[in-house]
């Protein structure tokens, strides 16, 4: 995903799901002059789905900063906490994205 021109920084963590148990959910941070959008959402789905093996899939897009360690890193066990809260509660970012929401990115055979 990082490859993607327009992303500075990406996390990847499961996201709860009625249907799947949990799905890959994508926590980005755009690029300079870039700005967080449906059609940026929809760009970076479709380079995903066609780099990434199907089981591999982000279904869901959040553009929002990641939380960091003390030494700088992605504090990924932060966002998994945070997502699980969010969804147990039913509450959505607001610059969150499914793939559902984008028909013409649906998956192979899905």
């Amino acid at each position: 995903m990082i490859e993607h021109s327009a992303v500075a920084e990406a996390a990847v963590v499961p996201s709860a799901d009625p249907v799947r148990t949990a799905v890959p959910k994508a926590f980005v941070v755009c690029a300079s002059q870039q700005t967080p959008s449906a059609d940026l959402a929809r760009k970076i789905l479709e380079f995903c789905r066609e780099r990434l093996a199907p089981y591999k899939g982000i279904r869901r897009l959040e553009f929002a900063e990641p939380p960091k360690t003390i030494s700088g890193k992605i504090g990924r066990g932060e966002l998994r906490k945070a997502e699980v809260e969010r969804r147990a509660a039913g509450l959505r970012g607001p610059l969150e994205f499914y793939e559902e929401e984008f028909p013409d990115a649906a998956r192979r055979g899905e």
